[in-house]
């Protein structure tokens, strides 16, 4: 059986000379990996490149009563970026993202809101020429709430995050003294997006990493997030 959907690329890896197995989360079928023959032949050129991460695809797939790895009939990026693959900043902040949500995105069946959030989110960030520092951690305060764990304040995150224990891949804990002052960045951030202000990198970096350690909490093997380090580096310059 055939169906047609939209769907986010997550990541690929090769298979066999020529083709590929790719997760995409998908508008009607939640998380699906398929099997696309041919792509990473020389002719036609370019067909890899639907495959990078966060691309946005119109696809017809087949699909399994028994699940598993099925095949794609037809694709083709249904509207493709203008500035996150050009831009390094964006870029890095797009490799983040999409292993974030390689290790969240589970379920294999239909769930519109979280897709359009995703696909919203994702158009709506390449098309800002500034004034995007802030986005990974507004998204990734916005998707918890998809995700169903969600916090109202800042002040939930914190402390969460100051008496955990044995959380893996997560750094040192911020001092006690500091927490106060992180509740009222996320409190910001969670209230008035667009107008919240983080002063600086070296703040950024550590809100992002008291957030990522409140994944942890949350979300089984989330372990350790490779891409954070380059992210880390982008965002000391923003």
């Amino acid at each position: 059986m055939l169906i047609k959907t939209r769907g986010i690329v997550l990541s690929h890896i090769r298979y066999r000379e020529t083709s590929i197995i790719t997760r995409v989360y998908t508008e009607r079928l939640g998380l699906q990996s398929y099997l696309v023959n041919g792509v990473r032949k020389a002719k036609p050129p370019g067909r890899i490149a639907l495959f990078q991460p966060l691309t946005l695809l119109d696809l017809v797939a087949y699909t399994s009563r028994n699940g598993g790895l099925t095949r794609l009939s037809e694709f083709r990026c249904s509207e493709p970026f203008r500035t996150l693959p050009y831009d390094v900043r964006k870029s890095s902040i797009g490799l983040f993202l999409s292993e974030i949500l390689s290790r969240v995105l589970l379920e294999e069946e239909e769930n519109e809101p979280l897709f359009s959030f995703l696909h919203d989110s994702l158009r709506a960030f390449d098309q800002q020429a500034e004034g995007f520092e802030n986005f990974a951690l507004i998204f990734l305060l916005q998707l918890s709430h998809y995700l169903g764990f969600g916090p109202e304040t800042g002040a939930e995150i914190t402390s969460q995050v100051a008496f955990a224990t044995d959380v893996p891949g997560a750094a040192a804990a911020p001092t006690a003294l500091r927490f106060q002052e992180f509740e009222d960045y996320f409190d910001n951030l969670m209230r008035t997006p667009a107008t919240a202000i983080v002063p600086n990198g070296r703040i950024r970096r550590e809100l992002l990493g008291i957030l990522i350690r409140y994944y942890q909490l949350h979300v089984e093997r989330l372990g350790d997030i490779r891409s954070l380090a380059v992210l880390s580096e982008v965002l000391a310059e923003l």
